[in-house]
């Protein structure tokens, strides 16, 4: 494979400014189980690749599902190129590496039979429905892919490596007179399929959180010193920022780049954000990107200022920066783009204790149900608790969370020393390349002037 690849490659490249190929294989099992029921099932084996090529700013792209189409697949890459290339090729420099790597597993899933895990979905949503006669529907949901990518490009990289993105899930639905609510279980571990056995504790969790949501009021709609957990604070540092610094939204739009310039003043001292693709075992970590760029560490916030973006080679190009190993394809279907991988606020010197002791009136907001990021954001909590006079009150259903990114961040005044980061299910969506595997997390953080929606 990677002959006939460098081979190809070599016979093409004096044509084009830049030539890579990418070749993947792919094992892929889906299964739906809804009410004890097997409701879908995939278990397929996937092959395929593409080309690109870069002329003069213009990119061909050529998707191939035979090995024996290569060479066609290239030249109509090149042709493309040339046809739209009319400028100056950015194209960041890498040194050219040649790597090889295998996953390190404790128990493979792929060996685990699919019976078994078929079992284990209806053993789980069974468990689940039976609770409680109102909860009125479990569904669970299992997702495994292995995949073996072969890249090799017209610089002299040629990279073998596997990357891997097996979770589990289970949802119920508990419903009363007037009102439903849901509370969801997952986990995520590609490296040990143990993990999975004997979630009962868990999923008994979520079926009592559902049923006391069901009696739990509304909260009332206002501005409140807010605290949120881990999972809220990583899908706000996500969805709210890790976005807005992905570089294809910022190269050529000088408004952008004034907004996002490095050295700005986005929050306190204690803020620090960072996008990380080195953290062995989590959900968005590879040694190398899709352009064959070294995996690293990117810090984006340094004590309260804008200090990097995340790039691919082209966007670090145009903005005279390095490429950060951000360029992420969800398969061999799409091309690479600016992607988050593990990203996170880090963690701060707060315990909770101190974030709760002074505050009056507050609310402490506990995981997400989505919501709408970028500059001005809104997320709905799962649920919360209210805080009075410095300590947990009351339990209250699901309320959204609005506010401007900028003016949010700074409002940050405490960072917890809890920072956590924990493979769950689902995926980042962007430009229809959805669900590509991520990791979110971070502290506990608290943050003033927050608006609530809520009951008038």
């Amino acid at each position: 494979m990677k002959n006939r690849l460098k081979e190809v490659i070599e016979r093409f490249k004096s044509q084009v400014d830049y030539l890579e190929v990418r070749v993947e294989e792919t094992s892929l099992v889906n299964i739906s189980v809804k009410n004890s029921l097997v409701d879908s099932m995939t278990n397929n084996f996937i092959y395929g690749g593409n080309v690109r090529a870069l002329y003069k700013g213009g990119w061909g792209f050529v998707v191939f599902k035979d090995l024996n189409e290569l060479e066609a697949a290239v030249k109509k890459a090149v042709t493309q190129a040339k046809l739209v290339g009319a400028g100056e090729s950015h194209w960041a420099k890498v040194e050219p590496v040649e790597y090889s790597s295998k996953l390190s597993l404790k128990k493979d899933p792929r060996q685990v039979p699919l019976k078994e895990k078929i079992q284990l979905l209806k053993r789980y949503t069974t468990f689940a429905k039976k609770y409680d006669k109102r909860i009125v529907a479990s569904e669970g949901g299992y997702k495994e892919y292995f995949k073996h990518t072969t890249f090799a490009n017209s610089e002299g990289s040629c990279i073998e490596q596997e990357t891997a993105d097996v979770y589990l899930q289970v949802m119920v639905t508990a419903v009363t007179e007037g009102d439903t609510q849901n509370a969801n279980y997952t986990l995520g571990n590609y490296q040990d399929f143990d993990v999975f056995y004997d979630l009962e504790d868990r999923i008994e969790e979520k079926c009592k959180l559902a049923l006391e949501l069901l009696a739990a009021p509304r909260i009332k709609g206002g501005k409140y010193i807010v605290i949120l957990n881990p999972k809220l604070t990583g899908v706000f540092v996500h969805e709210a920022f890790g976005h807005t610094v992905e570089a294809d939204f910022i190269a050529g739009n000088e408004d952008m780049m004034e907004v996002l310039k490095p050295g700005k003043i986005f929050g306190s001292e204690i803020l620090n954000i960072y996008d990380s693709g080195v953290d062995e075992g989590l959900r968005g970590s590879f040694a190398y990107d899709d352009e064959g760029t070294p995996s690293e560490q990117t810090y984006l916030i340094k004590n309260g200022k804008l200090v990097g973006h995340l790039h691919s080679r082209e966007t670090a190009a145009k903005m005279n920066a390095q490429p950060t190993g951000n360029a992420r394809a969800l398969s061999f279907r799409y091309p690479p783009i600016p992607r988050m991988r593990n990203t996170a606020i880090e963690g701060g010197a707060s315990s909770f204790a101190e974030m709760i002791k002074d505050i009056k009136l507050g609310v402490y907001a506990i995981d997400a149900n989505g919501g709408k990021g970028g500059e001005n954001f809104s997320f709905t909590a799962h649920h919360g608790y209210m805080i009075r006079d410095g300590k947990l009150a009351e339990l209250v259903k699901g309320f959204t969370l609005a506010g401007n990114l900028f003016k949010t961040m700074k409002d940050i005044d405490m960072v917890g020393n809890d920072e956590t980061l924990e493979n769950s299910g689902g995926g980042c969506g962007k430009d229809e390349q959805v669900p590509l595997p991520v990791v979110t997390g971070g502290p506990h953080i608290r943050i003033q002037n927050v608006t609530i929606g809520g009951e008038e």
